[in-house]
């Protein structure tokens, strides 16, 4: 059966909506959905399941796993890395939400959770309501991983239209919350003492 097209308005996303995602979460289900920089394809961090199933989709290995969670505050993240300083903190404070990663050590729930010896973690709270208000109803993040094309000349799909001609047979339900951007988030990797660049996205990381 193909995926389910759902259209959610991109700035107030209706309640219902966003309560039909929670559930089709919930009972496994992997979705597409938009973020401020490209659309993201996840699920539940705490569904081992689904997990398996979105490495699979992706053709990622599970010991190589190397997705980043959506967490909706500062709060959530404290449940998954094992420490941030003040001055990490501050800065976290400042750019969040926003079209950021964040690489740090996880905590000790990470391995529990996935069964995989993770020592690090990618954080991401999007400026974006859609992926906000899903994780916030589900009360667990969404573990993720960006959409890419296959072709050469365009690295990422923004047309939520094409990325389910792409998806409707891989995954349960593609969101549509409008055209996506084609520039992915800023990694920044806070396990190395000072906060290093590891990828320029479309964030301006100035601390």
């Amino acid at each position: 059966m193909p995926a389910e097209y759902l259209s959610i308005h991109p700035v107030t996303p209706e309640p219902r909506k966003i309560a039909r995602v929670v559930a089709q979460l919930k009972e496994g289900g992997i979705i597409v959905y938009p973020t401020d920089t490209i659309y993201g394809i996840g699920c539940d961090l705490m569904n081992r399941r689904s997990v398996e199933r979105l490495c699979y989709i992706m053709e990622i290995k599970p010991h190589k796993l190397d997705l980043s969670f959506i967490c909706n505050d500062l709060a959530h993240i404290s449940h998954y890395v094992k420490r941030i300083d003040t001055p990490e903190f501050k800065i976290l404070k400042k750019l969040l939400p926003g079209p950021f990663t964040f690489i740090f050590e996880s905590s000790s729930q990470v391995p529990k959770i996935l069964d995989v010896n993770k020592k690090t973690v990618g954080i991401r709270i999007p400026n974006h309501p859609i992926p906000l208000e899903i994780v916030k109803l589900m009360n667990n993040p969404l573990i993720t991983s960006s959409i890419k094309d296959d072709d050469h000349i365009k690295e990422y799909t923004t047309d939520p239209e094409e990325i389910y001609e792409d998806f409707k047979h891989k995954v349960d339900l593609v969101i549509d919350g409008g055209p996506g951007g084609n520039i992915p988030s800023t990694v920044v990797d806070f396990t190395e003492g000072a906060p290093q660049i590891k990828r320029q996205g479309l964030g301006q990381f100035d601390w």
